[in-house]
């Protein structure tokens, strides 16, 4: 939690388990008590056999695992008496169409609730039918099932003899598959009707087990079937399953199958793949049980539930009305009771006089101490359980029910038993209830979401949160989920210590929205650290190398301009306003455009950062920022290296103000490194005031609408387009960006041409061309051929497509250009019929000029002339030196500001291209003094002093010779 940076409050956490928490809990269990919605009940529930407990309805939803049971078809012989249908407590029931020999035919995945079959439900609206399994012949059994599922079950050409509703069939008895037990009341081993049944598998015919499915149950008190459940607490039969008494139930389905086998009545079996609940603490089957427990009637609540979620801002929305809204429309009465010893005690009291049915609900421990006059100093088990309280009915003892809670109603209480709510003297829960917002995984849709909502419903008729990011859950690379069985768990502190903690935090909040889920892989959070922490860290790096070689003062950096000493109160010390005309304290006016450009854009990303993280969507925030880091790097800063270079303080000022307010808009993200950063950069200010200790101390960014600078920002983004088009032709020309050119020609509207025309210098320079041309289109670049898209042709045509392919390529390429344009179908004549192509049959291939190369992209186009003469050649050589020569003094461990002597040897070529450009290339090197060499690469350069370093470079295949000493 720590080396993560999770921000958490680990010095007042709550605990559960303390005696103010449960005091919580049992006021807020005793306002619902009040209420008459705490009630016990015997219903069928989930039941873990190895916990020793029920589980609750959003607990269940927690441990599905597809798992393969055997599924059997098992038959039923209808019971007769002489040739008349025995139909049992059944008034006036018509006469079903059933011979003797006929069996009823059922279908189950839990052959070892056959031990305990009671009824078989049937279905009044569905069409029954008697049949014979294909191939069974004119002598083969007859079985009874609904009519849609005949060919499914008894396989193709199965003969259907006659067919019925299900009504008929009410009260039909049958032979039971065992007889262990037998005393089920009058309705017991005969068909009842009931709605539940349905034909979408099985047999439409369905096995009822009453102790053991709560449709069963229902029914079974409908009929008045006697309940029988000889499974006990730990999962095994008793005694009077003789043949299993003592095994695991669903340990016996073989022998339970076997069983079926020998007696006659299994029919089919089949192995049997499907999602079945676990126990999501220790992954035991789970059992469904009928008995008794405690219950939360939700019930009640349930339309005021669906009212407070339409309150709730669900991130992703659709979790609203889908997985949590529709969880909600099935709401049943929550379990709460457990059998467990550990946690916190139902506070009710029952006498246990055996005429006497007095209960108390304990919502203090006040309240219980006055009734029992003692309360132990740990409210837990078994000290609880030694509270004796006197009953007010009839004078006798009165003893705590056995059980404990479910440990999520403990969660659920949260927002007000974290603070002993209602008993201490605190404002804290009104101030945060509701909470802004809570975020967990998709599986608390039905965990901790509901409990929290469920609680908050029936206390204070209001929702618990106001807003809830519902997070998708982690998969390996391969979309599978994570498990030490599979192998493909990855241990995170692993991930922390390769790339750190900021690496990870970063991945996980921008990759994609994070309740997409994630296919995690270690390379990926890798290239997060290689794609945007490496390029702010190097912005970073940049800026403290020249402000170090520039001797600035950390007590005092330099401000950008704009930013006077009375304007510093302003931004907390470590801000920068940026001036388009002059500060009103007489501050000089920014006159550069790319600082006045990054701070606009800086704005840009602190509003769209705000809004976005406002929307919780830390992913499009994040992506934002990392634009911006970029645009930081890749141009403000390479664009301005020269003023770097020369100390300028506008420039140092403007990139410190960037990254220390990036710093900030990063806190969330990264809180390591944008820490680091920041308390490098943000210095005491020159007034002598005092900065936080922490970026995390800080209020986040706000938006400065006097750095706003709209108009700048569109027409730096059409010389960023044009800068772009223009390198990537240079790119396709195979011409090295340090290789000058003559021209670029620009195709651009009037608009745009004044945008690239007002930054030209930049943009020539950018591309490094001497020149900048503006045509209007880019049809004035290229010629145009136009070729047929066998893609959308091929299909139409077939065999006729070397016609088709000869017409297209004779049509005018200006006519299909226009056509594309105006979306305007044209047409062409093949064997004399008249075809009409649309805008998807064409592809128009550009042909640049000749001498040039040509980048377009959504009707912008530039192209660069690839003509070089010796002028060019020779200016191209001397960058390439300069960048061997800046290479060299980085080897050798030279600052940034030292002054060197230079020494260069080689290629003639090369000397001729380091003459002709001397100053240019002493200029870019320091260099004091510039010697020449002879030509013989076979010795180094002739000073050979202790303090010249040398080494050698190839550019282009010639050869250089370089030497360089400290002046």
């Amino acid at each position: 939690t720590e080396r993560i940076g999770f921000w958490i409050d680990l010095d007042d956490a709550y605990l559960t388990l303390t005696n103010e928490y449960i005091e919580s809990v049992w006021w807020s269990l005793r306002q619902i008590w009040d209420k008459g919605q705490l009630y016990q009940g015997h219903k069928v529930v989930p039941y873990c056999p190895r916990c020793g407990t029920a589980l609750s309805s959003h607990e269940v939803a927690l441990g599905y695992r597809d798992v393969e049971d055997p599924a059997v078809y098992v038959r039923l012989p209808v019971g007769f008496d002489g040739t008349a249908v025995a139909h049992r407590g059944v008034d006036q029931a018509p006469a079903a169409p059933l011979e003797p020999g006929d069996a009823l035919l059922v279908w189950t995945t839990t052959p070892w609730t056959l031990i305990t079959n009671a009824a078989v439900a049937a279905n009044a609206e569905i069409t029954y039918v008697r049949a014979r399994p294909a191939g069974a012949g004119d002598g083969g059994e007859v079985l009874v099932l609904a009519k849609d599922l005949v060919e499914r079950v008894l396989g193709e050409g199965a003969e259907v003899l006659n067919e019925f509703s299900g009504a008929t069939l009410a009260g039909v008895a049958y032979e039971p598959p065992f007889t262990y037990i037998s005393d089920y009341g009058e309705r017991g081993h005969t068909v009842l009707e009931a709605e539940f049944v349905t034909t979408g598998e099985g047999t439409g015919l369905v096995h009822t087990a009453i102790a053991f499915g709560e449709d069963d149950f229902r029914l079974g008190e409908r009929y008045g079937i006697t309940l029988q459940n000889p499974v006990l607490l730990d999962g095994t039969f008793d005694e009077r399953v003789s043949d299993f008494a003592g095994q695991n139930v669903k340990e016996a389905d073989a022998g339970i199958v076997d069983a079926l086998t020998v007696s006659g009545k299994l029919f089919r079996s089949e192995a049997y793949e499907h999602a079945y609940p676990h126990c999501w603490r220790c992954e035991t089957p789970l059992l469904y049980y009928a008995k008794a427990s405690w219950y939360l009637r939700t019930t009640d609540v349930r339309e005021r539930m669906l009212a407070a979620n339409e309150q709730i801002t669900w991130y992703p929305p659709h979790i609203k009305d889908g997985r949590f809204g529709k969880w909600l429309e099935g709401n049943v009465d929550w379990a709460l009771s457990r059998e467990r010893y550990w946690g916190t005690p139902l506070p009710i009291w029952e006498c246990t006089a055996e005429d006497c049915e007095e209960r108390f609900c304990a919502g203090s421990i006040a309240e219980l101490s006055e009734r029992a006059g003692a309360v132990p100093d740990d409210l837990h088990r078994p000290f609880i359980d030694e509270v004796i309280v006197p009953c007010e009915n009839c004078g006798g003892e009165m003893r705590r029910v056995s059980e404990v809670i479910d440990a999520w109603y403990d969660s659920g209480a949260m927002p007000f038993a974290q603070f002993h709510h209602p008993f201490a003297d605190d404002d804290r829960f009104e101030e945060r209830f509701p909470a802004d917002f809570i975020c967990e995984a998709i599986d608390q849709t039905r965990g901790w979401f509901y409990s929290l909502l469920a609680e908050s419903v029936l206390l204070f008729d209001a929702p618990a949160y106001r807003n809830c990011v519902c997070l998708g859950l982690i998969l390996d690379p391969e979309g599978q989920k994570m498990s030490k069985s599979r192998g493909n768990v990855v241990e995170p502190t692993e991930v922390i210590s390769e790339h750190g903690a900021d690496a990870l935090r970063w991945y996980y909040l921008t990759t994609q929205q994070p309740w997409a889920g994630y296919r995690f892989s270690v390379e990926t959070v890798g290239e997060s650290v290689r794609q945007f922490l490496l390029t702010l860290w190097n912005t970073y790096a940049f800026w403290v190398l020249y402000a170090n070689a520039d001797g600035v003062d950390p007590a005092h950096p330099p401000l950008a301009a704009g930013q006077g000493p009375a304007s510093a109160e302003a931004t907390t010390g470590h801000g920068v306003r940026a001036n388009k005309d002059s500060d009103q304290d007489g501050a000089p006016s920014v006159g550069n455009s790319l600082d006045r450009w990054i701070l606009s854009r800086l704005q840009a990303t602190i509003a769209e950062a705000r809004e976005r993280l406002d929307e919780f969507d830390s992913t499009s925030a994040g992506q934002a920022i990392a634009t911006f880091v970029d645009e930081l790097s890749n141009w403000y800063v390479r664009l301005s290296r020269r003023r770097f270079w020369d100390g300028d303080p506008a420039a140092l000022g403007t990139l410190r103000h960037c990254l220390i307010e990036t710093a900030a808009l990063l806190a969330p993200f990264i809180p390591f490194m944008a820490d680091a950063i920041y308390l490098n950069l943000a210095a005491r200010d020159g007034a002598g005031g005092e900065i936080p200790d922490s970026v995390h101390l800080l209020d986040y960014p706000a938006v400065d609408p006097g750095a706003i600078d709209q108009a700048l920002e569109s027409t730096m983004g059409v010389a960023r387009r044009t800068v772009e088009l223009g390198r990537a032709a240079r790119a396709q020309g195979g011409v090295k960006v340090r290789q000058p050119l003559a021209r670029a020609v620009i195709v651009a509207t009037d608009e745009e041409r004044g945008s690239i025309q007002a930054l030209g210098e930049l943009v020539a320079s950018e591309l490094n061309v001497k020149e900048l041309e503006f045509v209007a289109e880019a049809s004035e670049l290229a010629s145009y051929e136009v070729k047929p898209n066998y893609r959308s042709l091929g299909p139409r045509f077939g065999k006729q497509m070397p016609q088709v392919a000869a017409a297209v390529e004779a049509l005018d390429p200006d006519s299909v250009r226009s056509a594309i344009a105006e979306e305007r179908e044209l047409g062409i004549s093949i064997e004399g019929a008249d075809h009409t192509l649309a805008a998807e049959d064409f592809m128009l291939v550009m042909e640049p000029l000749d001498g040039y190369r040509v980048e377009t992209d959504a009707g912008r186009a530039v192209a660069v002339a690839l003509e070089l003469d010796d002028d060019l050649l020779r200016e191209g050589k001397a960058r390439e030196i300069v960048h061997a020569v800046q290479g060299a003094r980085r080897d050798a461990g030279f600052e940034v500001s030292d002054r060197i002597g230079l020494s260069l040897g080689g290629d003639a070529s090369l000397i001729d291209a380091a003459k002709a450009h001397e100053a240019y290339v002493s200029g870019e090197t320091l260099a004091e003094t510039v010697v020449y060499l002879d030509s013989d690469l076979e010795s180094p350069p002739t000073d050979t002093s202790d303090r010249t370093q040398t080494s050698r470079a190839d550019i282009d295949g010639l050869q250089l010779a370089i030497g360089i000493k400290r002046s």
